[in-house]
């Protein structure tokens, strides 16, 4: 089962993908916040093709773990995407996500031009690899048990 993880922001929408096991998370595509809240057309697609079952959606939280008003714009542009686009969505946490992101394409050598490009879908690729990691845990964790 593919999973998708989406960084929504103001103006732009990271993508990133997992393999078919749900093992590995990839950076995928930077949309256009306006035209996906707009129709969803172009979010679908990428759902279609790759036979996504679930996105999981990065919920920016404060260190301390609350919820502010970026927390509250996400879900209600998820609360949007629910109407426009046939899949399951989710919530998971994405703080730090951008400065990781950030960091190791500063150290692959990106600049701050290509980084502008790029960062939300490698965002969303970290926040849906540990949430991949998370979920596989629990079911190691369960079947550990079961044996």
């Amino acid at each position: 089962m593919r999973v998708i993880g989406l960084d929504i922001g103001e103006r732009r929408i990271g993508v990133a993908v997992s393999d078919p096991t749900g093992t590995v998370a990839t950076p995928l595509a930077v949309l256009d916040a306006a035209r996906v809240l707009g129709d969803g057309q172009e979010l679908q697609r990428i759902v279609d093709d790759y036979e996504v079952a679930e996105a999981v959606v990065g919920l920016p939280l404060t260190l301390e773990g609350a919820e502010g008003p970026q927390a509250a714009r996400i879900r209600q542009a998820v609360r949007r995407l629910e109407t426009l686009v046939r899949i399951r969505f989710r919530f998971t946490d994405e703080r730090l996500s951008s400065a990781e992101a950030s960091r190791r394409m500063r150290e692959a050598g990106a600049n701050e031009r290509t980084q502008r490009g790029s960062k939300d879908m490698v965002a969303a690729s970290i926040f849906l690899q540990a949430d991949l990691d998370a979920h596989k845990a629990l079911i190691d964790g369960t079947d550990e048990a079961d044996a």
